[in-house]
């Protein structure tokens, strides 16, 4: 799809569950693509949706109900033919959030593992290590 071609949506929302709404309304009710969202701080959240311009007019104005229906929406935007930075800057943002969750889960995971070894390297001193009889 090429910049020219398309629309970029944009559902802000306070609260993930609101978000999740948007998102799910906005995917069912018009032929769009949800690209990514965004945590801000605070609970804002924000969901981005590409697609032609009239569905994601469509998508972005069922979002925003839902949102509305199940927590609070702050603001909905739709951007037709967005410039070519644009769309560059969501992808850094998504590019971004991956990779500190992956940092999360892997800190979280040497965490764990840390807790496994300590348990081990007790009963090694308690039965003299690993020293044959």
């Amino acid at each position: 799809m090429s910049v020219q071609a398309y629309a970029l949506g944009m559902i802000e929302t306070l609260g993930l569950p609101a978000l999740v709404a948007a998102a799910d309304a906005a995917a069912k009710a018009a032929d769009v693509r949800v690209v990514t969202y965004e945590g801000v701080d605070a609970g804002i959240v924000t969901v981005y949706v590409i697609g032609d311009v009239s569905s994601v007019q469509a998508a972005v104005d069922a979002g925003a109900d839902a949102a509305r229906r199940v927590g609070r929406l702050l603001h909905s935007h739709v951007i037709p033919r967005p410039d070519e930075h644009v769309p560059k800057m969501i992808k850094q943002l998504a590019a971004l959030s991956i990779k500190a969750e992956d940092a999360s889960v892997k800190t979280k995971a040497a965490a764990k593992k840390g807790e496994r070894e300590r348990p081990a390297q007790a009963q090694q001193k308690e039965t003299g290590g690993d020293q044959a009889p």
